[in-house]
């Protein structure tokens, strides 16, 4: 792994930061425009855009973090997780 976290990041992780970034640009600059035109449904509407991209953003930070435990697990850094039981397999219980 290279010592930038940009370099070793997927290509969805960059792609999400990328547009989490246009997206909560368009929306800012929407909502400027609404500001100096006393356009409140515009206001709004850019509002909504702005958290599309808040979310979009914390996605990009799970998908960063997914990556990062990998990373972690195949260099033996930290052990892997269990497997997770499916809810109808039966259980050992006395």
């Amino acid at each position: 792994m290279t010592n930038t976290p940009w370099e070793a990041s997927s290509g969805l992780y960059k792609k999400l930061t990328f547009g989490s970034m246009a997206v909560s640009g368009t929306g800012i600059v929407l909502a400027l425009i609404g500001a100096n035109t006393h356009n409140r449904p515009l206001m709004y509407t850019a509002m909504g855009i702005i958290g599309i991209g808040l979310v979009a953003h914390v996605i990009g930070l799970v998908v960063r973090a997914r990556d990062a435990r990998a990373w972690r697990v195949s260099q033996g850094l930290v052990p892997a997780r269990a497997p997770r039981r499916a809810k109808n397999a039966p259980q050992d219980t006395p």
